[in-house]
């Protein structure tokens, strides 16, 4: 008697995919899938990776990973039931790319800081869209995408010297803000965008992440104002019945807390 081979996980994931996507017998809800309905979870199970990374959470991180590897196979098979490509090609197109990304390592070729740009730079150029902003994804966060075009505008020159004078430009937009409060919605919008753009500029030039940064400062605002509300319920009181001062000075009382900063 022969030894069977162990079930590769990913073969039997693909096969479950092409089982639930079956016309006859598979799952009602899965054959009504299209790329367009299912593409807004990609993003969602993104974030809960990056979720389950921050919180250091590695019992969760491998279900995490697995639930945006599902969304990697569930396009893969709308594809391939088209005749458009396969889960195979999309394995293939990124091993590829990392081995052309990587002279480097794959080939006789010294590394050095900027390889990888300039090895990304050349893929651009033998694409019909061509320009330092060419391939920044419209759909990406607005902040993750105002940190990449600030990226792509500085390698062609256009940048400042150095922090301070982003932090200059913050005031200026902040000043520009003030001045339409009282006016126009729109152009209320429109400055209130400067600011953040600008922000994410700064960012930039500190090094670093301004997903990042704000994410930290979500996270840390919503201890505080969880433990407000803890502290309040103690007291058989809530956040509703309070006025303003009150709650100013209770935040005030929370930020000195361990583990709040």
């Amino acid at each position: 008697m022969t030894q069977t081979q162990p079930v590769r996980q990913i073969d039997r994931l693909l096969d479950i995919m092409k089982r639930l996507r079956d016309p006859e017998n598979g799952c009602p809800w899965d054959v009504a899938q299209t790329p367009e309905t299912i593409a807004p979870f990609a993003i969602e199970e993104a974030y809960e990776v990056m979720d389950a990374i921050a919180r250091d959470d590695s019992d969760s991180l491998p279900d995490e990973l697995g639930d945006l590897l599902l969304q990697v196979v569930f396009q893969a098979q709308m594809a391939q039931e088209k005749g458009l490509f396969d889960f195979d090609a999309v394995a293939g197109k990124i091993a590829d790319k990392m081995v052309r990304r990587h002279p480097n390592i794959f080939s006789n070729v010294e590394h050095d800081e900027d390889l990888w740009e300039r090895t990304k730079e050349t893929e651009r150029h033998g694409k019909a869209e061509y320009g330092a902003l060419a391939g920044i994804a419209p759909n990406l966060p607005a902040l993750v995408r105002a940190a990449k075009l600030c990226r792509r505008a500085a390698r062609v020159g256009f940048d400042w010297d150095d922090p301070s004078g982003v932090l200059e430009k913050v005031q200026e937009e902040i000043s520009e803000l003030k001045a339409e409060l009282d006016g126009d919605r729109d152009r209320i919008e429109d400055e209130l965008g400067d600011v953040l753009f600008t922000m994410a500029s700064l960012a930039r030039k500190l090094g670093l992440d301004p997903e990042a940064a704000l994410r930290r400062s979500n996270r840390k605002f919503t201890r505080r104002f969880e433990a407000m509300e803890a502290s309040l319920a103690a007291e058989g009181k809530t956040m509703g019945e309070q006025d303003l001062q009150t709650l100013e000075a209770l935040w005030q009382t929370v930020k000195k807390q361990p583990g709040m900063r």
